[in-house]
């Protein structure tokens, strides 16, 4: 089963508003385990980036009005391409896979207002797996954000000192896997374990004949009754055909 865990990072919350994405991260699973295929694209939004949402991903100093310029380790989104230009190799990757999120309506909000300003079909919605609604659900009243979580499961963020699609994808998919059991929610009872569990079995193996037939459980008075209740259905019985 082929699963993509997936982050955006936008200029702001309401696409009708205006507002766009400037960063998507994604990570492949497959059978709940990362394959190291990921996908990582900056996005232009071409519009200003408001100091809020720099703020919180620190992505586009140069598009803040008034311009600045990035300092170092900063990204900048001048030289990047636009949504249309990277809109097929998203769709060729996330193909039609289930999308994990962090806050599926957000995200999905953005994506398919992108690709709806475009012209291309829209993610539908139950292509999605919300986490956010996963950990609220499995933790009733507890903090289900992503530190949170990390939080609750042990799981290093240390290096989140600010949002980042590719960084928080890879968090998520972590916490993803806790949610839904641990890195080996099956178990470890796949085909795999089973083929190395059995590696040392033969192949032709095949069970052999007894040495000693089980003895009958039946008395000698109930064998003899039988018999004469045998006796009585005459010689075209099924049973004395079939015995």
């Amino acid at each position: 089963m082929r699963e993509i865990v997936l982050d955006t990072e936008t200029t702001g919350f309401e696409p009708n508003e205006g507002d766009r994405i400037v960063e998507i991260g994604a990570i492949e699973l497959i059978g709940h385990m990362p394959t190291g295929r990921t996908y990582h694209q900056y996005i232009n939004p071409e519009r200003s980036m408001p100091a809020e949402a720099f703020g919180v991903h620190g992505i586009g100093p140069d598009l803040l009005q008034p311009p600045q310029d990035p300092k170092p380790g900063q990204e900048t989104l001048r030289d990047k391409p636009v949504f249309k230009d990277i809109a097929q190799a998203f769709v060729d990757f996330v193909g039609d896979s289930k999308m994990v999120i962090h806050n599926a309506a957000f995200d999905m909000k953005f994506l398919n207002a992108e690709l709806g300003w475009l012209g291309r079909p829209l993610l539908p919605m139950d292509q999605s797996l919300d986490t956010l609604a996963i950990a609220r659900r499995k933790f009733p009243g507890s903090p289900a954000s992503l530190d949170a979580l990390c939080r609750r499961f042990g799981i290093d963020n240390s290096s989140r000192t600010l949002h980042g699609a590719l960084l928080d994808s890879e968090i998520l998919a972590e916490v993803y896997l806790e949610l839904i059991g641990g890195r080996q929610p099956d178990f470890a009872l796949s085909s795999d374990t089973r083929s190395k569990a059995n590696s040392n079995a033969s192949e032709d193996w095949r069970p052999s004949a007894r040495p000693q037939p089980l003895p009958s459980r039946l008395t000698a008075e109930e064998t003899a009754a039988h018999n004469a209740f045998i006796d009585k259905l005459g010689d075209d019985a099924l049973w004395k055909k079939l015995s």
